[in-house]
C-alpha cells in the first residue's frame, strides 16, 4: 500500500515537472518572436485615400477638389460652391490616417444659374406649323422674269452719337472732431459799444469771431461766427474816488449749428484817474483866491478871496473827475481759453468746409 502511494506521488511530480518545462519553453519561444513593425504609408497612398473619401461624399459630388500630401501635410486646392462644402472637405481630409495637418486652399465660387429651357410650343401650334410647311412645299410659284441688275449705291452707316458718360459720383464728406486746447487766443470784434457809465455787471454783450480758429490743420471755427459775452465788472468814474473800469469775458460761441460754452480769462480796461492832481488843483485854487483878495482889499479881502478860490478849485476838480472807460463797436478784443473745447466739422476732399452757419441769425451792429 505504501509503495503504491509512493508511485502515485512520483508520477504526480513528474507530470508537474513536464508541465513546468513546457510552459518555460512556450515563454521562451514567445520572447524570441520579433515585435510587429508599424506600417508606413506613403504620401501618395494618403492622398489617394483623401481623394477617395472626398469623392464618396454626396454633398461634394461634381466639385473640383484636388488633394496632395507632403510629409503628412495635406493640401486641398480647387473650387467649391459654398463655405459648407469647403469646411466638409477639410474635415474629411483630417480624418484620413497619416494626415497631420490640412491646408485648405479651396476657393468658393457659387454655381452659375442654368438657363431654363424655353417652354415647348403647344401641340396644336406645332401641328398647324407642320401643315403650313407641307402646303408651302406642295405649291410651286411661277418664276418671275429676271430684272436687270443695278449696282446699288453704297449706303453709309449712320453715325451714332455716343451717349455721354454719367458724371462720377461725388466723393463723400468726412466728419471729424477737432479740439481747441486751453490757451488758444480767441479774437473777437465787438458789434456794440460798451462804456463804464451806462454798462452794468452781468450785462450781456455780442460780437463775432475776427478770424478763423485753426486746429489739427483744419478750420475748427470760421471767422464771423457769433459770440456772446458777459460784463464781469463795471465801475463808473466817481467824484474823489478811483478810476473807471470795464471787465469782460466770453461765455458762448455758435459754430456748425452747435452752441459751445466757453470759459475764458477776463479782459479789463481801466480809465485814467485824478490821483495827486486833485489836491494840487484844490490848493492852487485857494492860493490864487487869497492873492486876488489881498490885491482887492487887504486882510479881510484875502480871507474872503481865499474861501472863494478854494470853492472855485473844488468846482474845477468836480468838473474834471476821472476818465470814463469806453470800448466802441468794431473794437478787436483778445480772449484766451481756460478750458479746451471740441467741435465737429464736415470736410470735403476739395478742402472746403460745409457752411453750417446757414439759417443762423446775423448779429446787428448797435
Amino acid at each position: 500500500m505504501m509503495r503504491h502511494f509512493d508511485n502515485q506521488k512520483y508520477s504526480w511530480l513528474a507530470g508537474a515537472a513536464i508541465l513546468a518545462l513546457a510552459l518555460g519553453l512556450a515563454a521562451g519561444c514567445k520572447k524570441q518572436q520579433p515585435a510587429e513593425q508599424p506600417v508606413v504609408r506613403t504620401d501618395q497612398q494618403v492622398a489617394s485615400d483623401i481623394q477617395a473619401k472626398i469623392n464618396g461624399e454626396t454633398a461634394l459630388a461634381g466639385q473640383n477638389i484636388q488633394a496632395s500630401v507632403a510629409n503628412g501635410v495635406a493640401t486641398l486646392s480647387g473650387t467649391v460652391t459654398d463655405e459648407a462644402s469647403r469646411a466638409l472637405a477639410g474635415n474629411d481630409s483630417g480624418t484620413v490616417k497619416g494626415v497631420t495637418t490640412v491646408v485648405n486652399n479651396l476657393t468658393v465660387q457659387p454655381a452659375q444659374p442654368t438657363q431654363a429651357a424655353p417652354p415647348q410650343a403647344p401641340v396644336q401650334e406645332k401641328k398647324a406649323k407642320h401643315e403650313r410647311l407641307r402646303e408651302e412645299q406642295a405649291y410651286v410659284a411661277p418664276r418671275p422674269a429676271p430684272e436687270p441688275y443695278v449696282q446699288p449705291a453704297p449706303v453709309q452707316a449712320p453715325v451714332r452719337a455716343s451717349a455721354p458718360l454719367p458724371p462720377p459720383e461725388p466723393p463723400k464728406p468726412v466728419v471729424k472732431q477737432v479740439t481747441l486746447e486751453a490757451g488758444t487766443v480767441v479774437r473777437v470784434r465787438l458789434t456794440e459799444t460798451l462804456d463804464s457809465k451806462t454798462t452794468a455787471p452781468n450785462q450781456a454783450f455780442h460780437g463775432s469771431l475776427a478770424g478763423d480758429l485753426m486746429a489739427q490743420g483744419v478750420v475748427a471755427i470760421p471767422h464771423g461766427s457769433p459770440v456772446l459775452g458777459r460784463v464781469v465788472d463795471a465801475k463808473d468814474a466817481a467824484h474823489f474816488k478811483g478810476s473807471a473800469l470795464l471787465s469782460l469775458e466770453l461765455t458762448e460761441l455758435t459754430a456748425h449749428g452747435q452752441r459751445i460754452t466757453l470759459v475764458t480769462d477776463t479782459y479789463s480796461k481801466e480809465g485814467a484817474g485824478r490821483g495827486k492832481n486833485t489836491a494840487t488843483k484844490v490848493g492852487g485854487g485857494s492860493a490864487f483866491g487869497a492873492i486876488v483878495g489881498a490885491l482887492a482889499g487887504g486882510g479881510k479881502g484875502a480871507v474872503i478871496g481865499g474861501l472863494a478860490g478854494a470853492g472855485a478849485g473844488a468846482g474845477v476838480n468836480a468838473a474834471t473827475r476821472g476818465q470814463q472807460v469806453e470800448i466802441p463797436t468794431e473794437t478787436l478784443v483778445d480772449f484766451r481759453l481756460q478750458s479746451p473745447i471740441t467741435v465737429t466739422v464736415t470736410l470735403y476732399p476739395s478742402g472746403s468746409m460745409q457752411n453750417d452757419q446757414k439759417g443762423e441769425p446775423l448779429l446787428q451792429r448797435r
